[in-house]
């Protein structure tokens, strides 16, 4: 299955990112508002670990949703899969997240997913992963400074 990895700095401690992230459901706390990718709404189904979070985001004729798979506290890792209709070619998708704190101050977050795409799409998926990635990145860093 073909792995695409990411990572970001942030000059906050871990916590700080683990706060926002953990609230599952309040995507839209630290999704960034402008850009290529904006949340129209954002409904939730179940609570906690296996929680749906179906994301409809303008333009898009169908919600990205994401079921949270796993949350570990004490290692600051989480794991997230897209359910149902899946966007730009994607079969299969699942990601996993993990916060360190860095040497002088600052964390950093390393995100790393692993996905199967339709015939002849996987180019196309991974540039739409890749773009999300910067998405959440820059969201959260946004959400940091306010």
């Amino acid at each position: 299955m073909p792995v695409i990895e990411a990572s970001h700095d942030y000059t906050v401690n871990a916590e700080s990112i683990w706060g926002l992230l953990v609230d599952f459901g309040n995507i839209e706390a630290w999704w960034p508002t402008s850009g290529p990718v904006r949340i129209a709404r954002v409904e939730l189904e179940g609570k906690g670990v296996g929680m749906v979070r179906h994301i409809f985001n303008e333009g898009m004729p169908a919600p990205v949703s994401e079921r949270l798979d796993g949350l570990d506290e004490d290692s600051l890792t989480w794991q997230l899969s897209i359910v149902g209709e899946r966007p730009a070619g994607l079969l299969q998708y699942q990601a996993t997240g993990t916060l360190a704190p860095l040497p002088r101050g600052g964390c950093r977050m390393a995100y790393r997913g692993e996905f199967e795409a339709a015939p002849g799409r996987e180019e196309e998926a991974r540039e739409f992963l890749k773009g999300a990635y910067a998405l959440m990145f820059d969201g959260l860093e946004q959400a940091t400074r306010r």
